[in-house]
């Protein structure tokens, strides 16, 4: 079951979720993108850059609001990140507006952050790792476990704050209670789903998802009576979502050097330094999403300015660090550990000579060809050919390709076409005027290029599409001085404001005509000639039959009158 994919769209060939995804884990497929779960590490940029929206992120929320109907004890888990995500007077106002929606109990995730931060500490001062990696963004662990598993030895071995404090609430409420987080990140709906600690939360929601809610209910927060979180929380764990605030409040060790890093591409830069040996006894905090947990793509989408976001947690910190929190310790009795599997993507390689041809199908025969635009989403042309071998990539996405090809098919039909075709500008100047076009009219290119279409040929129907914009079609004009007759269609193409020409020579075609007009009138005045001349013979042949049958008639009356003698009657 996919929990983040694409809806369908209409993909227009943009590859930006492509782009943005540095694992490359959205196969393109008949033109739609798709996320393949198993290469997939959940952080969901690649739905926030999509254009189209075309997001299509699973949801808990219907099942929130039915563990409230059915009157469960619902928790919620609040990221710290919550003061960033919506415009609060008081931090208590959202924690009154999850008591109007239904929550029976509301604390900040913080508190598990605080456990987490302290078995970090322990990790890094009796820890024999030759390195250490933190563990609280799954998205990272992720990519630890199967894009660099040789590194998965080093990721701490603890749950992240949102595991932690959801066994902390099912230990307090009763196992029966029902958790939901509510934060910033989609990759925490696969994380709550981990086999290991099934159960262990039972609905994650986004912040967006939250904003949409209180919406659809009509609450506004900052005109609800503020409440108190029910757990207080530690600064430290506030300071969770900010760059640094895992590594700069817990862990201090003469073994490691301590590193922060947040994004993706600098994630697996230096994982790729830490493989190549090039970083050794460093302690490593990762986030995945560039400036950290304040910038998830679960945040409300009404509100852009990333460092308005920070300025604002940052002031939360400092007004609970002035309230002196008191650091909780480490419940006994639960087990926060966690086990990271390495879990190495499988992929098929391409073999040279299959990359190879699988360039040439897109017309890269030499290494010149291969320009590495990145237009289609990957790197280089080769590793676009072996996504292609993978069947994760289509070859029509080679945007210099498409357009070579597209363009080579259009020169074919303008230089080769038997009809004239102009192109005229919106000053009934010539753009383009074909090969076809420049024999009829007796001129060349280069003299026609930005010159008046009335240098050759009447301009008015031109200038009449170009002010009305409706096209004149199937137009028999006939051209004495070229000794053709052209069968005109102007047309207005709106998007390009330009003025298309397409004509026939229907010279031939028009002579054809004449003669076969003048072979029909002719054998029109044979016939009428046969047929008076017939007429004639016929009147003759009567007159002669009229004469003979007069005679005939005489000669047997006279031989009927002897006959009738010699009998005697």
């Amino acid at each position: 079951m996919n929990l983040l994919d694409f809806s369908e769209a209409n993909c227009k060939n943009c590859y930006k979720c492509l782009r943005t995804c540095q694992v490359k884990a959205v196969k393109i497929k008949n033109d739609q993108a798709g996320i393949v779960e198993e290469r997939c590490i959940g952080c969901g940029q690649c739905l926030v850059v999509c254009p189209q929206d075309a997001r299509n992120i699973k949801s808990d929320l219907e099942a929130v609001k039915a563990a409230i109907k059915q009157n469960k004890k619902v928790i919620a888990s609040i990221a710290p990140s919550f003061v960033g995500a919506f415009h609060l007077q008081e931090a208590g106002n959202l924690a009154a507006a999850l008591r109007v929606l239904g929550f029976d109990h509301i604390e900040e995730t913080a508190v598990g952050a605080e456990v987490v931060g302290q078995l970090f500490d322990k990790a890094m001062n009796s820890n024999t790792s030759e390195n250490l990696i933190t563990t609280c963004c799954p998205s990272a662990n992720y990519l630890v476990d199967r894009y660099f598993p040789s590194l998965t030895s080093y990721l701490i071995p603890v749950v992240s704050p949102m595991l932690a404090h959801g066994k902390m609430l099912k230990k307090s409420h009763g196992y029966d209670s029902y958790v939901v987080f509510i934060g910033p990140c989609t990759a925490k709906k696969i994380e709550a789903l981990s086999f290991q600690h099934k159960g262990t939360i039972d609905a994650v929601l986004t912040f967006e998802e939250l904003s949409k809610w209180l919406e659809e209910e009509a609450i506004d927060m900052n005109a609800l009576q503020p409440l108190e979180f029910e757990t207080a929380a530690c600064f430290k764990g506030q300071a969770f979502p900010m760059i640094g605030g895992v590594i700069d409040c817990f862990g201090n060790s003469p073994k490691y050097e301590k590193f922060r890093v947040d994004g993706i591409v600098e994630c697996m830069e230096i994982f790729q330094s830490i493989e190549a040996g090039n970083l050794k006894n460093v302690c490593i905090e990762v986030n995945v999403c560039k400036g950290g947990c304040l910038n998830g793509p679960g945040m409300p989408r009404n509100e852009k300015d990333f460092y308005k976001r920070q300025k604002r947690v940052k002031e939360y910190i400092y007004k609970e660090r002035s309230a002196s929190s008191t650091l909780r310790a480490v419940p006994a009795g639960l087990d926060f550990s966690k086990v990271f599997i390495p879990r190495p993507i499988e992929k098929s390689k391409a073999s040279e000579g299959a990359i190879n041809e699988i360039l040439e199908s897109m017309g890269k025969y030499e290494a010149s060809d291969e320009l590495n635009c990145g237009g289609c989403g990957y790197n280089t042309c080769r590793e676009k050919a072996q996504a292609v071998f993978e069947g994760m990539a289509e070859k029509n996405m080679c945007l210099p390709f498409m357009r070579g090809k597209a363009e080579s098919v259009t020169n074919v039909i303008f230089e080769n076409s038997p009809n004239i075709i102009l192109f005229i500008d919106e000053k009934l100047n010539v753009l383009e005027i074909n090969p076809t076009a420049q024999k009829v009219f007796g001129v060349n290119e280069d003299f026609m290029m930005d010159r008046p279409i009335s240098i050759i040929m009447d301009e008015e129907p031109f200038k009449l599409v170009r002010d009305t914009k409706k096209s004149l079609l199937s137009q028999r004009v006939s051209y004495p001085n070229y000794g053709v007759v052209l069968l005109q269609n102007i047309m207005y193409l709106e998007k390009q404001n330009v003025i298309l020409g397409i004509m026939s020579n229907i010279t031939k075609e028009e002579k054809q005509r004449d003669e076969l007009k003048r072979v029909k009138e002719n054998a029109i005045d044979a016939a009428q000639r046969v047929i008076e001349k017939q007429m004639r013979v016929a009147q003759e042949i009567a007159s002669l039959l009229g004469e003979t049958t007069a005679e005939t008639k005489v000669t047997l009356t006279r031989l009927k009158d002897i006959a009738l003698q010699e009998t005697g009657e």
